[in-house]
């Protein structure tokens, strides 16, 4: 199914939620990544000497070329991923495995194909221990949220690329996490929707007033989304950049042509061109 074809209500951005899921100061959601290195054995080390510090609310992209740890750094705070060396703490705790604490985002939907929109959304409440009713309440909010509740009892199959990122990203939500992490959520979605799904995640970011880490190689999603841009170098990753984002917000598309955006490109695009032809001669010399 195209974004094209949806009905007029589901081509616009979703009203803004319920009043109690508004933003408010954040006072949870605080990563600290210190001196991470991982290190997967037989020559692949993957992450070096990783130290990042991400406060309550802010929204961090981490923006590399391929193969270069960002999916390894944000898997560390996962927690599916163990540091070699160094440690990730959230909230003052020590990440030692998944929680419930942080929600995950991947690049592939991973609904279950047989469980409605609902079902999958409320599958998280549930294994939390809510009642039947309560968890498919508040699978509706955030249904609602991502602008999909005419889609409540539709399955995954029936529904678009885009609209399954929707339902993945209301998941993510349902168990009310500190932490979203999101690994190139939007990288198999044409430009359009693309675009579309960024200003929706962006409207959700700012009345929900969550921890944000996104993963991504387009440096235009980066800047458009970011409040920072962590840029990390070619294999082994390390952060060799961390690039405050001065875009005013809420951002739009009108954007793209001011002065601070295409400074803020031009940087990340000249360290990442630096990084990708060191990567090319290093290949070149094996």
């Amino acid at each position: 199914m195209s974004e094209s074809v949806l009905p007029v209500e589901q081509n616009e951005l979703p009203p803004l939620g319920p009043a109690h899921l508004q933003k408010n100061p954040a006072v949870k959601g605080h990563i600290v990544i210190n001196e991470v290195t991982v290190d997967f054995g037989n020559g692949v080390l993957a992450v070096k000497d990783a130290s990042l510090n991400i406060q309550p609310g802010e929204f961090v992209c981490l923006l590399g070329p391929s193969g270069c740890g960002k999916s390894t750094l944000m898997n560390t705070v996962a927690g599916f991923v163990k540091p070699t060396l160094g440690n990730v703490t959230v909230d003052g705790e020590e990440i030692n495995g998944p929680g419930q604490d942080r929600g995950m985002v991947f690049q592939q939907h991973s609904l279950f194909p047989w469980k409605t929109v609902c079902d999958n959304v409320a599958f998280g409440p549930l294994m939390e221990k809510k009642g039947k009713d309560e968890a498919k309440g508040i699978a509706r909010t955030f249904i609602e949220m991502v602008g999909l509740s005419s889609y409540t009892d539709s399955y995954p199959g029936m529904l678009s690329g885009g609209m399954k990122q929707r339902v993945g990203i209301a998941r993510a939500l349902a168990n009310y996490p500190n932490v979203l992490l999101m690994d190139e959520p939007f990288g198999a979605l044409d430009a359009q929707t693309r675009a579309m799904m960024q200003e929706n995640l962006l409207q959700i970011w700012g009345e929900f007033g969550i921890t944000v880490i996104f993963v991504t190689h387009d440096i235009d999603e980066a800047v458009f989304l970011a409040d920072r841009i962590v840029v990390m170098s070619a294999s082994p990753g390390k952060i060799i950049a961390d690039i405050k984002v001065t875009l005013p917000r809420p951002r739009d598309v009108a954007m793209v042509s001011s002065k601070e955006y295409i400074e803020t490109k031009k940087e990340c695009m000249e360290l990442i061109r630096k990084e990708s032809l060191h990567a090319f001669k290093l290949q070149s010399s094996k």
